[in-house]
């Protein structure tokens, strides 16, 4: 079955897609695969520095709502919304794509991380799903998916990845009690966890080369995964094949997640 036998299977549905950088970011994968399977998109870009390289995206996947979202800034995660409900009065699959910590606290280890750079980690990469869990829930009235992005160092030690290992593991946590949260209202909730990806937020990590190469030699299926391999499965999961599930982390990683 490819991507043209499916094209029809998300037309009419509305996807905000939150934390594209550019062309290499897991968030765009997600994009690009909604829009071949025919939704509308909701693009967001993080501040104006971005917005070079996140509107070719936009315009690439004719994305009729693009705004400005820095989750720390206020107002502007409330701005998204009304925009959303404004043009469309509905929204049916959200992806949450955002992670950042200071770099000092990323790169120091947890031992060192300082107070204040753990809070401001868990407040961007974590409690900014739940505020955008709680603004969407109301436009997804019939139902709908929601997607966070995670780590294999979510649950095990991976060396250099530091506070962001605590954090991801909150954010799956968090990700299952939306899940109990929002069932009753037909809406799913995933934990995505892919493979080591080289994406801009990545590039902050300490040795992260080291981390590809290890993933490609560990991976059963001998490769490392793509952003469209998160993409389509993310495009699955809001479909209606994937209706019994939720409050999963779902590891698109080749595999490399079973290996000791």
């Amino acid at each position: 079955m490819t991507a043209e036998t499916l094209r029809p299977i998300l037309a009419g549905k509305k996807a905000l897609v939150c934390g594209i950088a550019n062309d290499q970011s897991i968030a765009y994968g997600c994009a690009k695969a909604f829009r071949e399977l025919g939704a509308d998109l909701a693009i967001t870009y993080v501040n104006e520095k971005s917005r070079q390289y996140v509107e070719p995206v936009a315009k690439e996947l004719e994305a009729p709502i693009f705004m400005p979202l820095d989750v720390s800034r206020e107002g502007e995660l409330e701005s998204v919304f009304a925009e959303i409900e404004k043009t469309w009065g509905k929204l049916d699959i959200l992806v949450h794509s955002i992670a950042w910590a200071p770099k000092d606290d990323l790169q120091g280890g947890l031992l060192n991380c300082s107070a204040e750079g753990f809070g401001k980690a868990m407040d961007v990469s974590c409690h900014s799903f739940i505020r955008m869990a709680r603004l969407a829930a109301p436009l997804m009235r019939d139902g709908g998916t929601m997607f966070t992005m995670s780590y294999y160092g979510a649950n095990r030690v991976v060396p250099n990845y530091n506070v962001m290992g605590p954090v991801k593991a909150a954010l799956e946590a968090v990700s299952r009690y939306l899940a109990y949260e929002l069932g009753s209202r037909g809406i799913r909730v995933h934990a995505i966890s892919p493979g080591p990806l080289k994406t801009r937020a990545a590039s902050g990590l300490k040795d992260f080369d080291l981390m590809l190469s290890d993933a490609a030699k560990r991976a059963p299926l001998g490769e490392l995964v793509d952003i469209l391999d998160v993409g389509f499965t993310c495009a699955f999961l809001a479909t209606p094949f994937a209706r019994r599930l939720s409050g999963e982390t779902l590891y698109v990683d080749g595999g490399v997640n079973i290996m000791a």
